[in-house]
């Protein structure tokens, strides 16, 4: 059992989803933003919307990607750009569980270190990424990177 008030020193976050019509909801959080979550109701059909298992990778690469960023900045590496890739896998059945997932970085930027870069993306993987630490339970995660050198300013 938790001691009281612990349960207020942990971090919550609440969003409201609504439903829209078909498959298409819209989820806002509390600063004000919102998005769209959406599958086809039958196969072929058009739809608007991130579908939720895109999502899912999407907000795996952005919360890694925010990390990556903001450990490279702090040492001052002189960043331009990043792309992330993610390919997922998931099992041919109900619930279709991710069973692995591929991320490559593309860190563009001035004299990037090698080294700096591989940590940034290892401390985001292995301590930061709430993201990525919920899935890691149950899905294979794994990552590889390119350095694309920028010519100078």
């Amino acid at each position: 059992m938790a001691e009281s008030g612990e349960s207020d020193r942990r971090p919550t976050t609440t969003v409201d989803v609504s439903w829209e019509s078909g498959f298409r909801f819209t989820s806002s959080d509390s600063y004000g933003h919102t998005v769209t979550v959406d599958a086809p109701v039958n196969e072929g059909d058009d739809f608007d919307g991130f579908m939720p298992g895109e999502l899912l990778l999407t907000s795996l690469a952005g919360c890694s990607g925010i990390d990556v960023v903001n450990i490279l900045t702090k040492q001052r590496q002189q960043v331009t750009g990043l792309e992330i890739r993610v390919k997922g896998t998931q099992e041919p059945d109900p619930p279709w569980t991710w069973t692995e997932i591929e991320l490559l970085y593309t860190v563009r930027g001035r004299s990037l270190s090698g080294s700096a870069v591989s940590r940034a993306i290892d401390l985001s993987e292995n301590k930061y990424c709430s993201v990525g630490a919920s899935l890691g339970g149950r899905t294979r995660i794994t990552s590889t990177y390119d350095i694309v050198e920028e010519p100078p300013a």
